[in-house]
């Protein structure tokens, strides 16, 4: 990785990118540079043993956003392995094994390359092809997570989401499931998303959110392999990641002071403490800023 930290003019010129002490270099430009804007920083990066290269450009402006408040209509998420997201208004976006599905092709080159002769040339090419097909597996995983946050920033402009451990998540028994599925990646990736359109995201506490009843906040024991939730004090019936969902929003809305607390919410009438008033209008759209670390 190249890292130039500062420019006195811009070294975008059209398709062009002028880098000190390399020149003139071609790239295709993704996205316009906005007005007011000037490049701060450039990296380049280079993918797939060095057969892909990406230039990476931070760009700085003097404009002021304020904080994203919370309005709107509020849902709470629950992440897992059987279903990758659940919804507290019970939807739910499954799993793409991302990993597994391309698991005999990998395994396949990685033979392949296995039997090349060490730093030979063939051995080489076997490498790159297993290096693009590892970029592919990382390319399709990133662009489900992009998809799959903005689809929940259209279902509503307040997103609450568990504050998953998420490197004790890939060091457990079910570390390779967990790894293709990111959890990690895709929370800080729903955030950003969130901040981009105006919406207001929160992670809350995770423990115990499978384990509580969220009707009557009675604790109900159940291991792993029980995927429905029942609980026996007020008979309450559903899907476990769901009753899980609820209970993140309930979390999330008890984070949030009693003064906003008065908006719209997946399960307004439902779910205690989760009242319907007049809606807050959406933030405004379009405006960007970057995200407290």
């Amino acid at each position: 990785m190249l890292v130039f930290p500062q420019f006195k003019t811009d070294p975008i010129m059209g398709d062009i990118i002028n880098l000190p002490k390399i020149g003139k270099v071609p790239m295709s430009l993704s996205r316009p540079i906005p007005d007011g804007f000037k490049v701060k920083q450039v990296r380049v990066l280079s993918k797939a043993r060095g057969t892909q290269w990406y230039v990476v450009v931070s760009i700085q402006s003097d404009v002021s956003v304020p904080d994203v408040p919370f309005h709107g209509r509020a849902i709470g998420i629950d992440l897992g392995l059987e279903r990758f997201a659940t919804v507290s208004d019970g939807s739910f976006f499954e799993r793409p094994k991302f990993l597994k599905s391309q698991h005999r092709k990998l395994k396949l080159l990685q033979g392949r390359a296995a039997r090349k002769q060490k730093r030979s040339a063939n051995w080489e090419k076997a490498q790159i092809k297993v290096a693009r097909l590892h970029h592919h597996i990382a390319n399709t995983r990133k662009d489900f997570h992009l998809k799959t946050a903005h689809k929940l920033c259209d279902q509503a402009e307040t997103i609450f989401a568990e504050d998953l451990n998420t490197v004790g998540l890939n060091r457990g028994m079910l570390r390779k499931d967990c790894i293709d599925a990111s959890f990690g990646a895709f929370l800080d990736l729903l955030e950003w998303v969130c901040w981009k359109r105006g919406a207001f995201f929160m992670r809350v506490n995770p423990n115990g959110t499978s384990q509580t009843c969220p009707h009557c906040g009675a604790t109900v024991r159940k291991s792993l392999d029980v995927r429905d939730h029942h609980c026996p004090e007020c008979g309450y019936q559903t899907h476990r990641d769901h009753a899980a969902a609820e209970m993140v929003l309930l979390r999330g809305l008890n984070l949030v002071p009693v003064d906003n607390r008065g908006m719209e919410t997946v399960c307004a009438g439902e779910l205690p403490g989760a009242e319907t008033s007049r809606q807050v209008p959406k933030a405004r759209k379009g405006v960007t800023r970057k995200p407290k670390k």
